[in-house]
């Protein structure tokens, strides 16, 4: 079995106290864990400035160079994995082991790794809008003529990271090549990702005093929130309003991602009826760009009858089988929680699960030790239903009724809304509206995403501050 070691500034730690990662469905541990502690996060971060300073030695066009062979090497290498080591099959089966991924979406989420890695100099290019690469190494440059100066706000970025979906590791690879450190929780069930990434870049020629893990308990994501000037963490709505307005920390949680019937496509909602399934149910509904609303005028209950039939089909599946869909909570309790709640709104006025007709059995199938929830549609006769504004951990989506004069009023918060119409006072109307933060126009899946636009904040405004700056001659 695995023994995966806290990283200190790249510099393997074996602790006294190990926790067990284990198999989702039959309990048999993949791998012994080193738990950290905040005492020793930080007395580490006394050297954070040390992680930027080893990067700067490097020009950043070098850097992404080096990334770029980093996804290669994750992609196809056998890498060190803590005592052992790893090949990418054996990383994809130890993956979906643990977090309950069907191995075809471990081996997707890989792919949109090394995706970013490859492409890394436009995804900078268009993350700094053009600017030079040097400008952010020297601190102070020139454009078009102007004295410009940007100022990183930490020398390493701190990171909680969530076991449910490996493909939030997309946000944090940009971080190196800017020439800041890293310093990563992983989730208690996804170790592996932030591990073979760590090997790949190291292995590349990112210098190993540039990464610190550390695995551990609750106490460890404070600590490292507490100790790095910048901070990714993903949580749930709480742990986003928790940190609502922290410029220190960037939370990202439920997205509320939305697909919007204009009045003049409602009529031929039957036209978007894949892009509308595929929002919902691509990555088993696990990420915050998965759409959980659909909203439109009229013809809301043919939709959300179309939809339950098309996802009714869906059934849990072994994690290594090719056609897998549905990921497995690999908690006990939550799934059950979770369908327990959404039977309780299913009870209000004008809430019915349209999935209930077409469900052979309960909503929560239990196969060993792991819980699996079928695909769930719930049609909302209005905007008022509490349900109407609910996300969760899998394809679950409310189908609501809403005047289109009045939804941009009533959907709240949006990570990515996708609006079908070509009616331009709307599209004006979308585009002002300032509680949407990814706007696709046109039948585009919430879920497909333009690597050269961040779907949620810019890593570039967030890690550096824009100021003032001149110079004389002395």
């Amino acid at each position: 079995m695995l023994h995966l070691p806290v990283l200190r500034w790249g510099q393997p730690y074996t602790s006294i106290d190990v926790d067990q990662v284990v198999h989702f469905a039959t309990g048999e541990p993949i791998a012994k864990v080193s738990r950290a502690n905040g005492g020793l996060i930080q007395r580490d971060i006394r050297k954070a400035q040390r992680a930027r300073d080893v990067l700067r030695e490097i020009p950043i066009d070098e850097l992404i160079a080096r990334a770029g062979a980093a996804g290669e090497l994750y992609m196809n290498a056998t890498l060190p994995m803590g005592d052992g080591t790893q090949t990418p099959d054996e990383f994809v089966r130890a993956q979906s082991a643990t977090t309950g991924l069907p191995e075809r979406m471990c081996r997707a989420n890989m792919k949109k790794n090394a995706f970013v890695l490859a492409e890394m100099r436009r995804i900078l290019a268009s993350l700094t809008r053009g600017l030079a690469f040097d400008v952010l190494s020297s601190g102070h440059g020139e454009e078009r003529g102007v004295p410009i100066s940007f100022q990183a706000q930490s020398p390493v970025v701190g990171l909680v990271l969530p076991s449910n979906s490996p493909g939030v590791h997309t946000l944090w690879l940009p971080v190196i090549p800017l020439q800041v450190g890293l310093v990563l929780k992983p989730g208690p069930q996804e170790p592996w990702t932030p591990y073979r990434m760590t090997e790949a870049f190291c292995q590349a020629g990112v210098p190993r005093e540039a990464i610190s893990i550390y695995p551990g308990e609750g106490d460890v994501g404070a600590a490292v929130l507490d100790s790095c000037g910048r901070n990714l963490i993903f949580g749930g709505t709480a742990t986003v309003d928790r940190y609502r307005g922290n410029p220190r920390v960037q939370a990202h949680g439920p997205g509320f991602s939305k697909i919007l019937l204009g009045d003049d496509q409602v009529d031929r909602w039957e036209q978007y009826l894949d892009v509308m399934v595929d929002s919902v149910f691509l990555n088993s509904g696990r990420s915050c760009i998965n759409c959980s609303g659909i909203w439109a005028s009229r013809h809301t209950r043919e939709i959300a009858d179309a939809m339950a039939r098309r996802l009714a089909e869906v059934r849990p599946l072994p994690p290594d089988h090719p056609d897998a869909s549905l990921a497995a909570f690999t908690v006990p309790g939550v799934a059950d929680s979770i369908s327990q709640a959404i039977d309780a709104d299913v009870q209000a006025p004008g809430v019915t699960d349209v999935t209930a007709k077409y469900r052979d059995g309960a909503r929560v199938v239990k196969q060993g030790r792991a819980d699996y929830l079928l695909p769930t549609v719930v049609h909302c006769a209005s905007p008022d239903a509490a349900i109407a504004k609910k996300e969760y951990m899998f394809p679950f989506v409310t189908i609501v009724e809403c005047p289109e004069a009045k939804m941009l009023d009533e959907i709240g918060p949006t990570l990515v809304c996708s609006a079908v119409t070509c009616k331009p006072e709307f599209r004006r109307s979308l585009l002002d509206a300032i509680h949407i933060d990814r706007l696709n126009l046109g039948p585009v899946p919430t879920t497909q995403l333009n690597w050269l636009q961040p779907h949620e904040g810019n890593l570039i405004d967030f890690l550096f501050r824009a100021r003032a700056f001149q110079t004389a001659e002395l």
